[in-house]
């Protein structure tokens, strides 16, 4: 862009003050030069600004040290201990971390997932999805903050959140919101197989938004729900009685098992044995899915285990003191958990899945169609 007398409506204009950018290599004093856009601006308002895609402005550190930063303290590093670490990977001279550097590395974290939130699903792309409500220090509304969570599993066997925010008690309102949110985005097509726990509020919102998806109980929370009714004295044997139901190689033999459990324990203690039977058909459903599949539909344990970690860094942080921290702690957590989730076993079986073949005791009956 010219002026009116041909010269340069863009210029050099000297240098901005020395400063000190920390690297891998360590310190290196760099500056910045100067742009004089004034003449551009008054040609044209809508003139975009010069800005170096290589030295940011108020930048202190490379962006392999703000990684290095965003993993230690993801990881369970106190902020008061992050001198020491750093010092102790780049040296001496790797300078201090301050509260506003962690500030800002949360406020970066809740822009991204603001920012994945509104991304587009494929509603071809899921055979299989798992929910969960987990429960944390951080308070809203006087309450402790629940995240819902749902994780995915797509077609080439990997997993994938789905959605994850900030719910009240896992309250029925709360499920069927964030059900629709996944609608929004794409998913329009009944996923096969729900996985979660036994909170009524999903259960009852999962109808509302996708009618013809099956219902499969967590075995891991049932077994929980169970012996948290039964004397501790009992509860060793009660265990392996409810391991034998789940590990049945048939739907036959699983129900001979659970019936075994109920005569075992209904006439001392009933309210076990009830707990158990009120959710039988939904706990038996993953027998009408490949065997190999089993392992990870029987239970929610793809979010359970992330969360442990996320639990641990809550602890480590004594609170983070609102659900907006809270879940762009989790979000950032879950995307590292993410690069070391396993692929479903035998995942091109999905494909049969999603087409309607019926499966029996985990074995393709024939070439029927379910």
């Amino acid at each position: 862009m010219l002026t009116e007398d041909d010269r340069r409506a863009v210029v050099r204009n000297g240098s901005a003050p020395e400063r000190t950018i920390f690297t891998g290599v360590g310190p290196v004093e760099i500056q910045r030069p100067r742009v004089d856009e004034r003449e551009a601006v008054k040609r044209n308002p809508e003139h975009k600004r010069f800005t170096s895609a290589v030295l940011r402005r108020f930048l202190r550190r490379t962006p392999t040290i703000e990684g290095v930063v965003a993993t230690l303290y993801l990881k369970g590093i106190s902020t008061n201990d992050f001198d020491v670490a750093l010092q102790a990977i780049y040296g001496e001279d790797a300078g201090s971390l301050s509260a506003s550097t962690v500030s800002r590395l949360k406020d970066a974290w809740n822009e991204e997932y603001e920012q994945w939130r509104k991304t587009t699903l494929s509603s071809n792309q899921y055979a299989y999805i798992w929910a969960d409500g987990v429960y944390f220090n951080a308070r809203i509304e006087g309450d402790r903050s629940c995240i819902l969570v749902i994780v995915g599993a797509k077609f080439n066997g990997e997993k994938e959140l789905l959605a994850m925010v900030a719910g009240y008690r896992e309250s029925e309102d709360s499920w069927k919101e964030l059900l629709l949110e996944l609608r929004e985005r794409g998913m329009t097509i009944d996923r096969k197989l729900a996985i979660a726990d036994g909170a009524l509020g999903f259960w009852k919102a999962l109808p509302q938004v996708f009618p013809t998806t099956k219902a499969q109980r967590c075995w891991v929370h049932k077994t929980a729900n169970v012996l948290d009714k039964l004397p501790k004295r009992v509860q060793p044997r009660a265990k392996t009685l409810l391991h034998d139901i789940y590990m049945a190689d048939t739907e036959e033999n699983a129900n001979k098992a659970f019936n075994h459990f109920v005569k075992a324990y209904e006439d001392k203690f009933p309210k076990a044995v009830e707990t158990l039977k009120k959710d039988r058909d939904q706990l038996m459903a993953f027998y009408s899915f490949p065997a190999a599949h089993w392992k990870h539909i029987r239970s929610t344990n793809v979010i359970e285990s992330v969360f442990a970690t996320v639990r641990l860094r809550t602890y480590k942080t004594k609170g983070m003191g609102t659900h907006r921290a809270t879940i762009a702690m989790a979000f950032k957590l879950i995307q590292e958990a993410q690069k070391t989730w396993r692929k479903i076993a035998k995942w091109q079986q999905l494909e049969l899945v999603q087409a309607g073949r019926a499966f029996r005791d985990g074995v393709l009956v024939g070439d029927s169609a379910a």
